[in-house]
């Protein structure tokens, strides 16, 4: 055992990072949620409201992120390596602002209607946002890393699920679209969901290192 591993080891860890991360996730699942209810709602007023709760959660969001970043600036000892403290906390604001970028798009291309596909996106992503949320509960539980390992599963399980609705949507799209500037605008929309769908999953891959690496 070399002597950083020791002295590690004797030092505590700096545990205020616990709850920023888990108020990360508690903000990116609630802005899914709002999302989704962007595209079922029928009064404009409650779709205008949306719009401006879903930018102030990534705002919140962006705070949180940097405040992470701030702790891990002066912070001597974290719960897990530097790195992935601030892979961690990257991956997670990016999956709140491609959220927040479907929704500002939906707000300014104003579509005449939203494809049952929509709503069908948006509950993958309350899916495994969810998952991450119970994961990123368990960070304080290394030592045991089975419920992590099982959301982390069950998050790329989602993510290859939101990829083929991703493709097929976009294949009905082109064969049945007769107004180019909709199809560009749904195109648009679909493809910063997808993005916000893949960077969940580099979430998932962030968390599967860092249980390697204390495993």
């Amino acid at each position: 055992m070399s002597f950083q591993t020791f002295f590690k080891r004797l030092v505590p860890k700096e545990k205020k990072f616990f709850p920023l991360f888990e108020g990360s996730a508690a903000l990116t699942l609630e802005a899914a949620v709002a999302l989704r209810k962007v595209f079922i709602t029928e009064s404009l007023e409650e779709r205008e409201a949306l719009f401006t709760h879903i930018k102030e959660l990534e705002t919140r969001g962006d705070e949180i992120a940097h405040r992470l970043f701030d702790e891990l600036d002066k912070t001597f000892i974290t719960p897990f390596d530097r790195e992935d403290v601030h892979k961690l906390a990257s991956t997670s604001d990016d999956v709140l602002d491609f959220i927040n970028g479907s929704s500002q798009r939906i707000r300014l291309f104003k579509p005449k209607k939203f494809p049952p596909e929509f709503v069908k996106f948006a509950d993958l992503l309350i899916e495994g946002i969810d998952e991450y949320n119970q994961a990123v509960k368990e960070l304080k539980n290394l030592k045991k890393p089975e419920k992590i390992s099982k959301a982390c599963i069950r998050i790329n399980e989602i993510e290859n699920e939101a990829d083929d609705l991703y493709h097929v949507f976009l294949s009905d799209l082109f064969d049945t679209e007769t107004d180019a500037i909709e199809l560009i605008k749904k195109r648009e929309i679909i493809m910063t969901m997808e993005r916000a769908a893949d960077r969940l999953e580099d979430v998932s891959d962030v968390l599967k290192t860092i249980i390697i690496k204390v495993a």
